[in-house]
């Protein structure tokens, strides 16, 4: 069975079935990848210790929570979401240190079991969700066809019992099986998170928690790679997401629930999840991304109900449009290029971008310990 691939991603995926040692020649060189390591780490240095505030400016700002949002300000945070959604960096953790960056948020006076709390901003944070919609666009026109054959699978599906042709078709079944195991898969996430979400977010919605996160989560990748991936390269690994056995995707929609935690990272819980099961490294991408429509979309329609007078009160339309369009853009070119990116050079990089940058923040933050 051939894996269903949108023709922006044939050239990426002319090797996504190949081994890491197999991909020698098209792959970056261990030099070439040591001095990105390098660059990342400088990068990571120098831009957060001059973008964020210095704490007698974050304590300042006292009236933070009450901040409008501007055009500009929507504008950078959609471009944080669209480029970190689907990087397993952890879309949610880069918005809070976002925030906290521009002054939008502050520290308050309570302390969790991870150190001081945040001040509750519920129209920052439903903001944060809702321009999720770009991202989750951004995958719908990427994959419209496989898109396309969910629902007609399903339609086809519903409307057998009064048809009288012989049964539905092989790309039907395939669309159906899709549905059905991205179904199960987003089905923990959606209790995890009715029951959890408030106090989720009372409570690991701030810079420490994201930090400690950033660092587990670099550690556990690097570990998945080697052990699921590079040690069993060799051995015979799902290409086609329309394949998987029902019980892979609910052992990758469990990990998911993980992924509540901000910081960890959706996209990185789950692509390691289907590297554990037996998918190749494009495989797991791929299912990641499609998991994300439901997930991500459940989340913004619920956000935005249930905040939408105090979003709106709070960004404003225009802000709101900028911050959706940037968010679709950039996530279009950041599916694109993780794809190709996974081909020849794995997770092992974000890893490392994971752990560096943890270390930067527990360094500024340590005063909030």
């Amino acid at each position: 069975m051939k894996p269903i691939i949108h023709r922006d991603c044939l050239p990426s995926l002319r090797t996504a079935n190949a081994t890491p040692s197999q991909r020698g020649a098209g792959g970056c060189s261990h030099e070439k990848r040591r001095d990105f390591c390098k660059a990342v780490t400088a990068a990571l240095i120098l831009v957060i210790m001059a973008f964020f505030p210095t704490p007698a400016l974050a304590d300042s700002e006292t009236e933070a929570s009450e901040r409008k949002i501007t055009v500009g300000e929507a504008v950078l945070l959609g471009i944080v979401e669209g480029v970190t959604e689907y990087l397993p960096i952890s879309s949610t953790g880069h918005l809070i240190l976002a925030n906290h960056a521009l002054g939008m948020t502050r520290f308050s006076e309570r302390t969790g079991p991870l150190g001081r709390l945040m001040e509750p901003n519920e129209a920052l944070n439903a903001f944060d969700v809702v321009i999720q919609l770009g991202a989750i666009l951004a995958v719908l026109g990427l994959y419209r066809e496989r898109v396309r054959r969910m629902f007609a699978g399903f339609i086809r599906a519903m409307a057998a019992p009064l048809s009288i042709d012989t049964g539905p078709s092989q790309e039907d079944r395939e669309g159906l099986r899709l549905l059905g195991l991205l179904a199960l898969a987003f089905l923990p996430a959606a209790l995890t998170g009715k029951c959890f979400h408030e106090t989720i977010e009372a409570n690991l919605f701030g810079p420490l928690p994201v930090a400690y996160a950033l660092a587990a989560g670099g550690i556990l990748m690097i570990a998945a790679e080697y052990l699921f991936w590079q040690r069993r390269g060799n051995r015979p690994r799902i290409a086609a997401i329309e394949a998987m056995r029902y019980r892979q995707a609910l052992f990758i929609g469990l990990l998911q629930v993980l992924a509540m935690w901000p910081g960890t990272s959706r996209s990185m819980i789950t692509i390691i999840g289907g590297l554990i099961v037996g998918l190749d490294m494009v495989a797991a991408a791929e299912f990641s991304f499609l998991l994300a429509l439901p997930t991500l979309g459940a989340a913004t329609i619920y956000s935005g109900y249930r905040h939408w007078d105090a979003l709106t009160d709070s960004a404003g339309i225009v802000a709101l449009v900028a911050g959706l369009a940037l968010s679709w853009l950039t996530a279009v070119v950041s599916v694109k290029a993780l794809v190709k990116w996974l081909t020849s050079h794995g997770l092992i990089p974000f890893g490392i971008y994971r752990i560096a940058l943890a270390a930067v923040l527990l360094i500024y933050f340590r005063q909030w310990l």
